[in-house]
């Protein structure tokens, strides 16, 4: 289900995926709860097939990837089953793997019927995410990605939250983690050079050496992605903090070995 929430993060809109062949279903995420979202939601399943029994609620469980309220705002929205309700799901098999780094409690859904993988905001349909841990974050796409080596089968598509269905899933985490160890690769080659300004490379000096072709308006927003690479680094024990704060917070190279490639 396609949700008109438009915006910088959700790009084109949250989306929701029903799972089942008859009801009651599997709804997975909520989207935002806008008001229109009931509407959305019962559009969907009423294309679908009603619930055998009226006993049975159309939408049985709905699981969640993570606490953005992108994805959690619309749950309330959702009819709530009566007391006497029965609980059965026709959903496929479904099996869990917990993908930290875009946020703490991030988790992608393998579709085990579909050879499908629910990747949520860690992989979406077009651009790239954010994250709150790089190093989790990368270490959660090299776990979907090995996974999916293990069973060539397997994660052949990708239902993201955002963005449209991909179906070269494998190829698309590899670009994903070789943009990763790019970028971690410019920013250690700026930590090699001789500052351009001052005695040390701040976060916003690395960034205006790496985005110099880009419009300056995208340089504060770049700034966060670039410090949460240094963050990674710091904990690896390849830069060290100089002190300051935010963007002038300064850096030095200890060491140049970058991480693992793929």
């Amino acid at each position: 289900i396609f949700f008109q929430n438009p915006g910088k993060f959700t790009l084109q809109g949250t989306n929701t995926y029903i799972l089942g062949t008859e009801a009651p279903y599997v709804l997975l995420d909520a989207a935002e709860g806008r008001a229109e979202y009931p509407g959305t939601l019962s559009s969907a399943l009423d294309i679908l097939s009603a619930p055998a029994s009226t006993d049975l609620p159309e939408v049985s469980d709905i699981i969640i990837s993570h606490w953005h309220f992108d994805h959690i705002g619309g749950w309330q929205c959702i009819p709530r089953p009566t007391r006497k309700q029965l609980f059965r799901s026709s959903s496929p098999v479904i099996r869990v793997l917990h993908t930290p780094g875009h946020t703490i409690d991030s988790i992608s859904l393998e579709i085990v019927d579909d050879r499908a993988l629910y990747t949520a905001d860690s992989v979406l349909g077009q651009g790239t995410t954010v994250f709150e841990d790089l190093g989790l974050y990368l270490e959660s796409l090299n776990k979907m990605l090995k996974y999916s080596e293990e069973d060539p089968n397997s994660c052949q598509t990708l239902y993201p939250g955002h963005g449209p269905v991909v179906k070269n899933g494998r190829e698309l985490i590899s670009t994903y983690i070789k943009h990763r160890l790019e970028r971690e690769e410019q920013i250690l080659e700026v930590l090699h050079r001789k500052p351009n300004e001052g005695d040390n490379w701040t976060t916003w000096t690395i960034v205006k050496v790496i985005y110099a072709s880009y419009p300056e308006n995208l340089w504060l927003p770049a700034a966060r992605g670039i410090e949460l690479h240094l963050v990674k680094l710091e904990k690896e024990n390849l830069v060290k903090r100089l002190g300051g704060e935010g963007v002038e917070t300064g850096w030095k190279l200890v060491s140049r070995t970058p991480s693992p490639s793929l």
